[in-house]
């Protein structure tokens, strides 16, 4: 057996190679994919918050009637019943986005040929850097935060 024991330590060697190998794959496949699962978590709540929004900044008469409706459904889908002081620099934050939108979608000709384009999405990636700047977390991640439950009363 002592002849054939360099051959077996060798192939010890090559199993605990491969099993480390295995291992630290796996680990950067389960941090891939974490990373993968909040980008598109993010990219699904960027598009399930802005697509009610548009609508409502569509149907909006005013810049003001815009940003008021915008600020209602993001506190209804964030749950906020009441405000504080972070919350309304938040929703002010925000409204760039939606004046924005609402610049898009309802342009002013005053004697100009074509309007400046608005890049929407460089305005919400302004609105996303401000927030994990002065926060330390993504704005997105507001939208884990469980709501609180509401009694129900009955008269």
């Amino acid at each position: 057996m002592t002849a054939l024991a360099p051959i077996l330590d060798a192939l010890e060697a090559a199993a605990r190679s491969a099993g480390a190998a295995e291992t630290a794959f796996r680990r950067q496949a389960a941090e891939r994919i974490k990373v993968l699962e909040r980008e598109r978590s993010h990219a699904f709540r960027r598009v399930n918050l802005l697509r009610p929004i548009a609508e409502a900044v569509a149907r909006a008469e005013s810049e003001e009637m815009a940003v008021a409706g915008s600020q209602a459904i993001l506190r209804a889908k964030l749950g906020w019943s009441n405000d504080s002081e972070a919350r309304s620099v938040i929703l002010t934050r925000f409204a760039t986005v939606v004046k924005g939108m609402f610049a898009t979608l309802h342009p002013r000709s005053e004697g100009k040929a074509e309007p400046e384009p608005i890049d929407i999405l460089a305005l919400l990636g302004a609105f996303e850097a401000w927030y994990e700047e002065a926060y330390r977390a993504s704005f997105w991640d507001l939208f884990d935060q469980p709501m609180q439950e509401t009694p129900v009363v009955d008269f």
